[in-house]
């Protein structure tokens, strides 16, 4: 039989599209339930939610009447998966959370979802502690806010210390203070530590801070009113003095209020404005009457959708993780209010309302949020241009076949090798993508201190071992590192390490290092002066070269390299203000908070603790002879 009488046989190819969806339609039932459209490359292109899956994902199979979004959207759609739900709330609160962990394509995004600072009145320790407080509420205690930035939570907590001079220092610090610190002889604190007020007196203190937070303004100032009006009586002038002084500090806190709430005591208001395919989201946080602060989101979204659309998946993603207030208050009518609405109030387990103010003083407010949209956005677009004309610079100036999307920047900051760290700046066409940043504790124990090139080299194996693990890790175009031709060195040497091609995975690397000039002896010393030029780029394939003094890409450079430099200090004086508040027994197996108090209060200190015999310390109530030995053992090992 010759080739030409073999039969052909092939498979069919799949269905894909608008083909698929409907075969998956003849399967779907008619429940509410989530669905995701998924590309051939096995990432989530739109995740969607429905009160009927049958009827909902029905309508991506008619042809006609889709915008070019969804037309591009169905076209690339390769495979679909659902999930049932019992209720079209579930469903609708399914959606958000794969929103949030998938960041599908076509979908809106809130793109930046740090967490909001709050302030804490910790109540585990006799003597409660005021502190600012991110994450998980696991600690015992109050908690206050959410407040829109730490700078706002900074501000509040400055003046709470001047009103009602409660401690602000660690249980360990607390615990082995023997006179009072700074903070008291500024009349900050108290000084609960060294007994110089009564466990009762310090407790009300703690009360009144409460009662303000709260919102019961008025009734805290109108005791201290009444206190210093007795304390002039009887002549105490130093303590109606230092009573004046509170209530002027609580006034500062109400007179600083951005925004005049009215009749606005707990809610958040959204507002959104959208101009040139962009959108800004204005979020104002108003908790106890006051205005706790605001802050600007640009969620990611398609040309094509309308503000309303934009604002209602915005809101369902924010309060993924966050407890929704009693009122929320928004500049636009939502499609599904009354989803939204039932959604929230199941996850906060209270009534939550949503309204649309037409008129009054929440109208105000929402207008001023609005009015605030307005302008963010039209700075944001304003920034955009520029960043992007600076990126352009950027890459005609490092021969680059496009510009960067994601340029990674990289530093190191230690003392001496004492409390090494590494840090990542991440940057693009939106600037600094902040919830992108990383900082690397630096944990090989051979590394000499001070070897800035071993540590470079731990930083960037872990980076990148990370990304080659995880397919949908973020994969840098240019990668920054602060340091010359030999850390230019250790970072190609990492890449090839790791099997990493540089040139074939689109990355390009370079060094930023000061130049170094020729004096008239012929010594070559580098030029510290700052702002200008003498920063020099070093390639692997150029000469070390240096940009002209007013090129918008050398600005960009040094901002870059400004802000990796800010980081990393950060991160190292961070980890070295928590090293030096660090007491010993903290390391002590089976040695908690009480037993740390007693060992304290009978020695004084960590070190006469560690110099005490095993005998002496069984002297201390609630420490055994085995535990006794224990500590002794802790102390004198090796």
């Amino acid at each position: 039989m010759s080739a030409t009488d073999d039969p052909i046989t092939s498979e069919p190819a799949p269905p894909n599209g608008a083909a698929l969806i409907a075969d998956e339609v003849s399967r779907l039932p008619s429940k509410p339930g989530v669905y995701r459209m998924i590309s051939a490359k096995g990432d989530v292109l739109y995740v969607g939610k429905a009160k009927s899956l049958k009827a909902r994902v029905s309508s991506y199979a008619k042809s006609g009447g889709h915008s070019n979004r969804i037309m591009r959207m169905i076209a690339e759609t390769r495979a679909m998966e659902f999930v049932v739900t019992g209720t079209e709330t579930e469903a609708l609160l399914l959606e958000a959370n794969l929103i949030k962990q998938l960041k599908p394509r076509y979908n809106v995004i809130l793109r930046d979802d740090k967490s909001f600072p709050f302030i804490l009145v910790a109540e585990d320790h006799p003597a409660p502690q005021i502190l600012k407080h991110r994450g998980a509420r696991k600690r015992k205690g109050e908690y206050y806010g959410p407040f829109a930035s730490a700078g706002a939570v900074n501000r509040t907590l400055n003046t709470l210390q001047k009103a009602f001079l409660l401690r602000s220092c660690t249980d360990s610090v607390y615990e082995s203070r023997t006179r009072p610190c700074l903070l008291h002889q500024i009349k900050r604190c108290s000084a609960p530590c060294v007994g110089l007020i009564s466990e009762a007196d310090y407790l009300e203190l703690v009360s009144e801070a409460k009662a303000f937070l709260a919102g019961d303004n008025t009734a805290v100032q109108r005791t201290l009113s009444r206190q210093m009006e007795t304390a002039s009586e009887a002549l105490d002038f130093e303590r109606a003095a230092a009573l004046r002084d509170r209530i002027r500090a609580l006034s500062y806190v109400q007179g600083t209020q951005d925004i005049n709430t009215g009749g606005v005591s707990e809610a958040d208001v959204f507002a959104i404005h959208a101009e040139g395919g962009q959108a800004c989201v204005q979020v104002f946080f108003f908790r106890a009457g006051q205005n706790w602060g605001n802050h600007a989101y640009f969620p990611r979204h398609d040309k094509d959708e309308q503000t309303p659309d934009i604002l209602e998946a915005f809101i369902a993603q924010f309060y993924d993780g966050r407890e929704p207030p009693a009122s929320v208050l928004v500049s636009e009518t939502l499609p599904q209010c009354d989803l939204l609405t039932e959604a929230l109030t199941l996850r906060a387990n209270r009534k939550v309302a949503i309204h649309t103010p037409q008129r009054g003083e929440k109208r105000d407010v929402v207008d001023a949020a609005l009015m605030n949209a307005r302008e963010a956005l039209s700075r944001r677009m304003a920034e955009s241009a520029s960043q992007l004309k600076a990126l352009r610079q950027l890459a005609d100036a490092l021969s680059l076949e496009a510009s960067p999307e994601r340029i990674e920047v990289y530093d190191n900051s230690h003392i001496q090798g004492a409390n090494a760290v590494g840090a990542m700046i991440v940057a693009g066409p939106d600037g600094f993508v902040k919830n992108q940043y990383r900082k690397f504790n630096i944990k090989t124990e051979s590394l000499t201190p001070g070897d800035d090139y071993a540590m470079m080299r731990e930083v960037l194996t872990r980076r990148f071992s990370r990304m080659l693990k995880d397919e949908n890790a973020a994969r840098p175009d240019l990668v920054i590192i602060d340091g010359g031709k030999g850390q230019l060195g250790v970072a190609l040497e990492v890449l090839e390490d790791l099997g990493v091609d540089p040139q074939a995975e689109g990355i390009a690397v370079i060094g930023v290092s000061k130049a170094r000039r020729e004096t008239e002896s012929g010594e070559k010393r580098i030029d510290r002066t700052m702002g200008t030029a003498e920063d020099q780029i070093v390639m692997a394939d150029r000469a070390p070269f240096l940009l002209p003094p007013r090129d918008p890409g050398l600005f960009f450079l040094q901002r870059l390299r400004d802000e990796a430099h800010r980081f990393a200090i950060g991160a190292h004086r961070a980890k070295r203000k928590k090293a030096l508040s660090a007491n010993p027994l903290d390391d002590v197996p089976g040695i908690g908070a009480k037993r740390k108090r007693a060992l304290l209060n009978h020695f004084g200190s960590a070190k006469e603790i560690a110099r005490a015999k095993p005998q002496d310390l069984e002297a201390v109530d609630g420490v055994s002879a085995a535990l006794a030995q224990r500590i002794y053992d802790f102390f004198h090992a090796g």
